[in-house]
């Protein structure tokens, strides 16, 4: 099954975070409000380093998405791995397994993000398991 929209994003930064030797990592949360076959809303908190070569850096992140997908009312968590490898994006965006909440329990999947003049649009590809 596939589920396609429109979401809106605000940052939150909060404060830097220490991770050794005086390195610091940034830390932001993120309010998020999908359109769409999904109807929702989420919060994130998301961990992001840049590297010393320009456009390299990465970050992690986890995600509470409540609301609708598809009719079916729940919440489920998902995980953000992204990396940027001198300006190569790559990024995974996965359901945690067995996050799934309400009508949403079993649910698996990913979502691919696309930000276009400005504007971000989510691709969901998912399906349920047995619960």
């Amino acid at each position: 099954m596939q589920a396609k929209g429109e979401f809106e994003v605000t940052r939150i930064p909060q404060e830097e975070l220490e991770i050794g030797e005086g390195a610091t990592i940034g830390h932001s949360r993120f309010d998020k409000r999908f359109r769409g076959g999904l109807e929702a809303s989420s919060v994130v908190h998301m961990l992001a380093l840049m590297s010393p070569v320009q456009g390299s850096g990465a970050y992690v992140a986890i995600e509470r998405i409540e609301g609708t997908l598809d009719g079916r009312r729940g919440s489920f968590f998902v995980q953000h791995n992204g990396t940027m490898d001198r300006g190569k994006p790559s990024l995974d965006v996965t359901v945690i397994p067995d996050s799934g909440t309400g009508e949403l329990e079993g649910l698996h999947g990913r979502i691919g993000i696309d930000i276009t003049d400005g504007k971000h649009y989510y691709t969901f590809d998912y399906d349920f398991r047995d619960a």
